[in-house]
């Protein structure tokens, strides 16, 4: 009679067989992450030109796309979910890369501190019905909150706002380039990207004019009543970062 496989050969062939589909729903979930960051960064890109107030119109824009009620579950916090969870138990059971990689790091950088941050920020605690914050609606929830939030806490916004585009930029360019080398390069004339600093070029620059644009409405005068700024504190004062 012949042995039957043992239990870590069966866990490795287990292990063979999920690793393939983590990786096709980290890939797959990729596009949409980068759309609702695209469509997200053209507010304050659009602030080099018209101020807060042109970013808070574009800001209204896109959340038609990524903060209604189909749009934030399917479109933008599912990939995210997904993107994330695919990729940490691959980690876990089949690593593929060094954990000191450029897209690894940025990646844990902003899922771990930045991104947990800011969407408590802007969009849980805002949300609120205790006073003082009484529940800040979409409405009122625009440039002027961010603005706020630079001019009371300059270093601190400064250092989220721009830790998050910079790792979250830096990841995306990391990852759509091992996306077209994956599925895109070998039928194109351009073939494989390579890993080069120059790859960063161009989208260095767009994240620098997002920064650009956060700077410019940082100076603008605030355009809010007082009862606003003190519930624009107090959802602030609500994260733990901006207590310390």
């Amino acid at each position: 009679m012949e042995p039957g496989p043992s239990a870590p050969s069966r866990a490795g062939t287990a292990i063979n067989t999920i690793t393939p589909y983590l990786t096709k729903m980290a890939h797959f979930s990729s596009p949409f992450i980068s759309t609702f960051l695209l469509i997200h960064l053209s507010a304050p890109i659009m602030a080099n030109f018209g101020g807060s107030s042109l970013a808070s119109q574009t800001m209204l824009l896109g959340r038609e796309y990524y903060q209604t009620s189909f749009g934030e579950k399917y479109l933008v916090l599912a990939p995210i979910a997904i993107h994330t969870t695919s990729a940490l138990v691959k980690r876990v059971i089949k690593p593929s890369r060094r954990i000191s990689s450029l897209l690894t790091m940025t990646g844990y950088a902003v899922m771990i501190f930045f991104l947990p941050i800011h969407f408590m920020t802007h969009r849980i605690l805002p949300a609120s019905p205790e006073a003082p914050i009484c529940e800040v609606g979409p409405s009122e929830l625009d440039y002027e909150f961010v603005k706020f939030g630079l001019q009371k806490w300059p270093w601190k916004s400064a250092f989220l706002y721009g830790g998050l585009v910079l790792f979250m930029g830096m990841h995306m360019v990391d990852g759509a380039t091992l996306l077209w080398n994956t599925y895109a390069a070998a039928g194109s004339s351009w073939g494989r990207v390579k890993d080069s600093p120059k790859k960063f070029g161009l989208s260095g620059m767009v994240l620098g004019v997002a920064v650009a644009g956060l700077a410019a409405v940082a100076v603008e005068p605030p355009l809010i009543f007082s009862s606003t700024a003190k519930r624009f504190e107090s959802v602030f004062l609500s994260s733990w970062f901006y207590r310390l």
